[in-house]
């Protein structure tokens, strides 16, 4: 005998329950935990659907990013929220966003097809910034002599972006632009110290990096 059907309402509650407690994005594969893996993913994406228009009009929103679903904060809603905990914007540093823009859209890259880019040097704290940040990684190595490491982003750039995979990379002029929407996390930064040790001038971009909960001041996009 077959076991009875869920009902969506419920089982909308119960998704509701466990994105709005989750302090990081819950992919599909750990959604249908909570259901005994009796929905199948595209059950789960018609639920998550109804339920993102039901919070329509609302002071958060549920989001797809590269991690998974979340609820997040309504980007107008951002200004007042920051208001129970001032803090100053990082300011990245023109090597830093370069560094960044180069990865982004040429991955993977070592450190010399950076430096050949940009026609100057990448010194360490650059790279070491972005690594703190959460949105580079080392992927491996290319197998030329000195094996140097190959880098590209990381599913936390995307998720701070608020983007589900590189292929919603907006074009490279827009992506300053991008950086400024994204929500802040954190009153200091590696970059910054980078920015004064890199000894290129700032790039005047500040960037507000997107990091939580809805419930634990999770920012929008």
């Amino acid at each position: 005998m077959e076991a009875p059907s869920i009902d969506p309402r419920q089982a909308k509650l119960i998704l509701e329950t466990a994105l709005l407690t989750s302090a990081e994005p819950l992919p599909l594969s750990q959604l249908k935990r909570l259901f005994d893996d009796e929905l199948d993913a595209d059950t789960l994406r018609r639920l998550l659907d109804d339920l993102r228009q039901e919070w329509d009009g609302r002071g958060v929103e549920l989001v797809s990013v590269a991690s998974g679903w979340r609820f997040q904060t309504r980007p107008q809603f951002q200004h007042v929220l920051d208001r129970l905990s001032p803090q100053r914007a990082p300011r990245y540093s023109r090597a830093v966003m370069e560094t960044l823009a180069i990865i982004a859209y040429r991955q993977p890259v070592t450190r010399g097809d950076i430096e050949d880019i940009r026609g100057v040097t990448v010194s360490a704290p650059v790279l070491k910034a972005l690594e703190s940040r959460g949105w580079i990684e080392a992927l491996g190595h290319r197998e030329v002599p000195g094996r140097p490491t190959l880098f590209g982003t990381t599913q936390q750039f995307l998720d701070d972006l608020c983007l589900r995979s590189l292929e919603e990379l907006p074009p490279l002029e827009d992506m300053d632009s991008l950086l400024e929407r994204a929500a802040q996390s954190e009153s200091a930064s590696p970059a910054e110290q980078a920015q004064e040790e890199d000894g290129d001038a700032p790039a005047g971009v500040d960037v507000e990096v997107n990091s939580g909960a809805a419930g634990d001041g999770r920012s929008s996009c």
